[in-house]
């Protein structure tokens, strides 16, 4: 009785608390309307193991098949993010909906989550994921963020600080520092305060397997700290290139992104971060043609441009 009653007060607290949480929640779902509908849609049944294949599925949520291992990137499948209260999502409305309906996914091996924050570490989706396959899903998340979900039917849950490396299913994962910030509450310590030891952290994640190198870059603003990076000889750069209007302290805009990932020499770029929730007050398209424009500037090639869009290497 104790646990039930403490874990209805935990979900009590997220939902009295969730509109303060980040810009993500600044927006009305008038505002998120009408659903705009999608050009593209993947079919993961039929790409080949012997590869590397990803599709954008909407925010920062990535699809990856490196060479037979299922990796989902930041999961957030469900029509609504924020206030998750006994059972619900109370909070903004998707402008587009997700490539893949939640029941379309393969059975992911690793979910990689970069941050706490709720447009990043969605509770419903990934309680979908753990309970639908339980015991059978790793996953990897930033220092002092395990305790959104460990409550989870996961496999296992490694934590990662900025440095670290990992080898898990044979996969070697290396986390990387951004600029951004980590609580997922108000009141919460957190790294960008100054709270090193004991608040919540933010990564970014190298993902080396078969030969190929993908980077998932989280959620930065522009900085230099992906260039520890640059001896990684990264094939592919997923980036967020959306809300840097007026976010600019936490989140970058598209030709900063791309500065970022050709800076560490990255052979191909993938946008996320923009196009599914209003964050920011940039109009909708404007993310996805700026980037297009500057990177006619830059030796690195854009590997898609649209949601549902699939890319292989």
């Amino acid at each position: 009785m104790y646990v039930k009653r403490r874990k209805f007060l935990k979900n009590i607290s997220i939902a009295t608390t969730g509109t303060m949480l980040s810009p993500l929640f600044f927006q009305t779902d008038t505002e998120a309307k009408p659903r705009i509908k999608l050009n593209y849609k993947p079919e993961p049944h039929k790409w080949e193991n012997d590869t590397v294949t990803m599709s954008w599925i909407g925010h920062s949520t990535v699809l990856i098949n490196i060479y037979g291992k299922w990796i989902l990137t930041d999961p957030v499948l469900f029509d609504n993010v924020g206030l998750y209260f006994l059972g619900n999502t109370i909070g903004p409305k998707r402008m587009t909906p997700p490539a893949l309906e939640i029941n379309e996914f393969p059975k992911p091996d690793i979910i990689l989550l970069s941050h706490a924050h709720m447009d990043h570490m969605d509770y419903p989706t990934l309680k979908h994921f753990a309970n639908k396959y339980p015991d059978q899903i790793d996953v990897i998340t930033a220092y002092l963020t395990k305790d959104v979900i460990e409550e989870l039917p996961w496999k296992s849950i490694s934590v990662m600080d900025w440095n670290d490396e990992l080898n898990l299913q044979g996969i070697r994962f290396r986390a990387l520092e951004v600029k951004h910030f980590g609580w997922r509450f108000p009141w919460e310590k957190d790294r960008s305060r100054g709270y090193m030891k004991d608040g919540r952290s933010y990564n970014a994640y190298v993902i080396d397997y078969g030969g190929s190198k993908v980077l998932f870059g989280g959620d930065t603003a522009m900085t230099d700290k992906y260039n520890v990076a640059k001896d990684e000889n990264i094939d592919i750069a997923i980036m967020p290139i959306g809300a840097y209007n007026p976010w600019r302290r936490n989140h970058c805009n598209p030709e900063e992104a791309l500065q970022m990932a050709n800076d560490i020499n990255a052979k191909y770029f993938i946008p996320i971060h923009t196009k599914t929730f209003k964050q920011g007050s940039e109009p909708f398209n404007e993310p996805i043609e700026w980037m297009k424009r500057a990177a006619e500037k830059l030796p690195i090639e854009i590997g898609l441009e649209e949601i549902g869009q699939t890319f292989v290497l």
